[in-house]
């Protein structure tokens, strides 16, 4: 049961305090659930198992919860749809904080269904407010770790951007990594990349994981450069205020009905670029990730016979917490047996 708080007691950093462990548990459940369908070859069946556990979680978190990025519009999505009130039935004189919601429930549906690596389940969390709500639309992006922040810029040519990156971390641009995702769009981008020496990871889906490898020291990833996706774009940022790494972004605004669209969300330059602090601008940011198959940062969901074991990501920006978290989930029974 949640403790009754008043304003006078809340605790500075109450927000990321009472609610981070409650949404490891969301993503932990949600990767569990999607692991089961583990290369089956199934994509929409590995969303939507991952969208009914992660929706079912969070009706057990004492929040106020609304979701301002998630599977699309009310008439879109039968859960996790954007406006959507999430959150444990509230208790009479107990005051839950109020929270925006970014999920992706499983990024990489077809890395799970394939059975390839970087497959995860994800939520960023604020306080009201602390999250763009972005269309569901393409987004230029440029990924940074914290040694190059402040030293590229989205509308530079890229070997200029990538001879800052080069000289910020003290390698030769042969030396560099940037992944890019594997689509058409990107051949230019590719030829660009591969004129300097540096050299290219092509993934076929899950930018936002690789943006939080760009950011991580030990990973091999020094940039993520590209078109994905804008809710994607909005969660990495999140991941970015508490790495204190980088993102610029631009929406890609390319038809009428997607210009009617942002100009009723509010958006008025549609050519700005965002960076980090304006695509989650939230002083109480949350970012949660487990790992559904093995990835260069956290490990998949392994299961054994009497339980499952997760590897779970949890940081906080106000407290400054990074915390990897190895969970596991026994069944009990009358022999169990615990493994590591």
């Amino acid at each position: 049961m949640a403790t009754p708080i008043t304003p006078e007691v809340i605790h500075p950093h109450g927000l990321e305090v009472e609610l981070a462990l409650e949404f490891v548990r969301v993503v932990e459940e949600a990767a569990i659930e999607s692991a089961k369908t583990m290369g089956l070859g199934d994509a929409p069946k590995s969303d939507g198992v991952a969208v009914a556990a992660m929706r079912r979680v969070m009706d057990t978190v004492p929040m106020f919860g609304t979701i301002v990025i998630g599977e699309g519009e009310r008439d879109e999505a039968p859960m996790l749809y954007i406006g959507e009130a999430v959150g444990a039935k509230p208790i009479d004189h107990v005051r839950y904080p109020e929270v925006d919601i970014a999920v992706d429930p499983l990024e990489g549906t077809n890395l799970c269904a394939t059975g390839a690596a970087n497959a995860i389940t994800v939520l960023a969390a604020s306080e009201r407010g602390g999250l763009l709500h972005a269309p569901d639309c393409y987004m230029e992006k440029l990924v940074v770790g914290p040694s190059c922040r402040g030293a590229v810029e989205l509308d530079a040519p890229v070997k200029d951007n990538l001879k800052s990156i080069a000289r910020r971390l003290g390698r030769d641009v042969e030396d560099l990594v940037v992944v890019v995702l594997d689509r058409p769009r990107h051949k230019k981008l590719m030829d660009d990349i591969r004129a300097t020496g540096a050299r290219i990871r092509l993934i076929g889906d899950g930018d936002l994981s690789a943006g939080i490898a760009a950011a991580v020291l030990g990973t091999g990833v020094h940039a993520v450069m590209g078109t994905g996706g804008a809710p994607e774009g909005v969660i990495t940022a999140a991941a970015m205020r508490c790495l204190n790494g980088e993102i610029q972004a631009r929406l890609v605004v390319n038809s009428p009905e997607l210009e009617e669209r942002i100009q009723r969300m509010g958006i008025k330059d549609k050519k700005k670029i965002y960076r980090s602090e304006d695509l989650a601008p939230g002083k109480h940011i949350i970012f949660a990730a487990t790992g559904v198959t093995d990835g260069s940062l956290l490990r998949g969901v392994r299961f054994f016979g009497e339980g499952t074991r997760t590897q779970s990501l949890i940081m906080t920006r106000d407290t400054g917490k990074i915390r990897f978290v190895d969970s596991i989930h026994v069944e009990q029974g009358p022999d169990f047996k615990v493994r590591f």
